[in-house]
């Protein structure tokens, strides 16, 4: 199995499609992992280099359970690592839900390193103090569930279903340190954003719809697309709608 070695004993398990085509960098939302991009492999590793990995806490990456292990920043080094690794200077960076937050965050901490940014399923965090918290809370009731049910409390949509977990209690550090929001960096740089944006999301995902059309009014010609017939989980859902909307974009670049 293919492992990053990190500091501190972390090893990031990845997924390497390998070829010269355009390099894209996937991960994956809370309570999901590298499986739940199986459909977009299959479809476009023909044609395109396709990187996906587990984040700290998901997966088969494994990471001390030590919250001081777990953090947006330290999430965003990841990706760059694992884009060091494996000697790519510019990428596609996208993901889903928490991915997509974490590719808007990676975009802000390593712009440099962006060309072109997928969107799916996800919204920019808060601008808010009150917002933030009121998220925050819903995180860390989130990992307390965890702790107190194990992996049979993580439910979730389709995407989480197409996904290995390690261990319940490792899920809870990242909601408490990765999921969690802690500043307003992401949501003030959309109007800054310089490179191709895709925005992907199902009619039926009501929590990010608002944060979706957000994102669209604010990233300079982002592309934003609605796929009908689809919760949260929109590439399990509806696979060939998102594949069509990622070819047409992907082509573009």
């Amino acid at each position: 199995m293919p492992y990053l070695e990190r500091d501190n004993d972390v090893r990031i398990y990845f997924e390497d499609s390998g070829g010269s085509g355009l390099p894209i960098l996937l991960a994956h939302g809370f309570g999901a992992a590298t499986g739940m991009w199986d459909g977009q492999v299959a479809a476009f590793s023909d044609r395109y280099r396709l990187i996906r990995w587990d984040m700290r806490g998901h997966g088969r990456t494994e990471c001390p359970e030590d919250l001081g292990h777990f953090s947006q920043d330290a999430t965003a080094d990841d990706m760059r690592g694992i884009l060091d690794h494996l000697n790519i200077e510019k990428a596609v960076i996208g993901g889903h839900s928490l991915g997509g937050f974490m590719t808007l965050a990676f975009n802000v901490r390593y712009p440099e390193r962006v060309a072109a940014l997928i969107l799916q399923g996800c919204g920019p965090g808060y601008r808010s103090d009150k917002a933030r918290l009121a998220w925050n809370e819903r995180a860390e009731s989130r990992a307390r569930s965890l702790e107190d049910g194990g992996l049979a409390a993580l439910g979730g949509t389709g995407e989480v279903g197409a996904s290995v977990q390690g261990t319940a209690q490792g899920l809870a550090l990242a909601a408490r340190g990765i999921l969690s929001q802690v500043d307003a960096r992401v949501i003030d740089s959309l109007t800054g954003i310089t490179v191709p944006t895709l925005i992907i999301i199902g009619d039926g995902d009501s929590n990010y719809l608002q944060g979706s059309d957000y994102m669209a009014a604010r990233i300079p010609g982002a592309v934003n697309v609605l796929v009908t017939d689809a919760t949260h989980g929109v590439n399990i859902d509806q696979p060939e709608a998102v594949n069509k909307a990622l070819d047409e974009f992907l082509a573009g670049l």
